[in-house]
């Protein structure tokens, strides 16, 4: 009997646990649920208000990859863009075509444009939207480099891009006819003329009105037909880390092309005045950035070389007796490379003048000035050492019949004379031989 109350007993514990683990079990998947759907319920918003170039293609592709690791229910990439870069433009496109969140590109605010490689990204997106008062197009490529191309690379370039427009616009169901003369033609159009197109699927106000009038919207995406469902959704905006910051700055032809400037003249600097070392450092750093940013752009090479030309005419100047006509060289050489160095037609990717005259006037000043005062140091006369001395008034102590002593510079040297020197008279340094002077009396033309 006690072993059967026993087992009654033991039975009834573990039916015990097991309800009560079935009861934690639900509890923990209800408390679950919420967190993971509320991991779900946001959109992520990416401004990206430049030109096209490596660092705004690097923060597009992380924005994108963080709102897939979110589950965010929408992307949407706020664009305003005169263009850039083809290499960066399909870096972007292939992240927004591979990517299974939907992503909504739009064109705003008013006043805002995809121009150039913007068209592309606009048409490479699940949604294409543009707010009143914004335009698209003129997508016809123009090369970067200081120079124009022959007519032969002007048709495969513009034939290639021509297919990949048509191909982007064919598979997202856009115009891809207009899209074509974008890129032969560089026409350009409204936001309404790009609905009535077809080049668009809608025109919105902002943000909210872009919202409203997505809810329902049924997008085609790889898991099939889905309808999106947004509202009361949060927006988050990405915000872009020290490394965007750093890259989409250096990326920047204005800044790229000081930082050159800054790096010769610390190394300038360094090499007319050696051992200073910090202008050295800082200039190695400042080149050091200035090339990667340039590898990130299409860039005049000849530019390049007529700056560097420029920094060692100045650096000639110093050793070659030129009469300033190294400085002139160096100024238009400098100037000539400046203006050669980003020749694009996307006014995102040139040096804009404001910035362009001011560091032409002051690193040749820079330049001139350090050139001047190291010849002037170079020529001037010897103030330590022996050769100090040659030259300096000195006062005999002793009678010099020819040796003895006098007083220079705060200090009594053995002297020699040709001729008798009486005591406190003033002599002439005009020798100085171990340890020894050879003077001569003031007023004495004797050699």
């Amino acid at each position: 009997m006690q072993l059967a109350a026993k087992s009654d007993v033991c039975t009834n514990k573990l039916r015990f646990l097991v309800v009560l683990g079935g009861l934690v079990l639900v509890v923990l998947l209800l408390c679950s649920l919420p967190l993971s759907q509320a991991a779900d319920k946001h959109i992520t918003v990416i401004r990206i208000e430049e030109s096209i170039n490596p660092g705004t293609a690097a923060f597009l592709s992380r924005g994108i990859r963080q709102a897939v690791e979110d589950d965010a229910s929408l992307v949407i990439v706020q664009l305003d863009t005169p263009g850039g870069l083809v290499s960066s433009m399909r870096t972007m496109i292939k992240t927004i075509m591979n990517t299974p969140t939907t992503v909504v590109v739009f064109v705003s605010p008013s006043g805002a444009q995809a121009a150039s490689a913007g068209v592309f990204v606009v048409m490479a997106a699940d949604i294409a939207a543009m707010a009143p008062g914004t335009n698209i197009g003129a997508a016809h490529p123009v090369v970067a480099g200081g120079k124009g191309m022959d007519e032969t690379m002007d048709t495969k370039v513009v034939n290639d891009l021509v297919a990949f427009i048509k191909s982007i616009a064919t598979k997202r169901g856009r115009n891809a006819e207009w899209a074509e003369e974008a890129v032969r033609k560089s026409v350009s159009i409204t936001a309404d003329e790009a609905l009535k197109l077809k080049v668009i699927d809608l025109v919105a106000r902002d943000v909210d009105d872009l919202l409203v009038q997505l809810e329902g919207w049924s997008v085609q995406t790889k898991e099939g037909e889905k309808k999106l469902a947004l509202k009361g959704l949060p927006l988050e905006t990405v915000q872009e880390n020290l490394r965007d910051k750093i890259l989409k700055t250096i990326s920047n032809p204005n800044i790229a092309y000081l930082l050159m400037l800054i790096g010769m003249a610390g190394l300038y600097f360094e090499l007319s005045h050696p051992g200073a070392i910090f202008p050295g450092v800082v200039g190695g750093i400042c080149l050091i950035l200035a090339f990667y940013a340039f590898q990130t752009l299409s860039v005049n090479y000849a530019g390049v070389l007529l700056i560097i030309l420029g920094a060692v005419l100045f650096l000639l100047e110093i050793k070659v007796t030129s009469y300033g006509l190294l400085s002139v060289g160096g100024v238009i050489c400098l100037t000539l490379g400046s203006i050669m160095l980003f020749n694009t037609g996307t006014p995102g990717l040139r040096i804009s003048l404001s910035v362009l005259i001011p560091a032409v006037l002051i690193i040749s000043g820079f330049f001139m000035t350090v050139a001047f005062l190291a010849v002037r140091a170079y020529m001037a006369r010897p103030r330590t050492g022996y050769q100090g001395l040659i030259g300096k008034i000195a006062v005999a102590k002793e009678s010099l019949a020819p040796d003895g002593k006098v007083f220079v510079h705060g200090e009594l040297w053995n002297a020699t004379s040709e001729d008798i020197v009486p005591v406190g008279s003033k002599v002439e340094v005009i020798e100085v031989e171990n340890l020894w002077l050879k003077v001569r009396k003031i007023g004495d033309t004797k050699q």
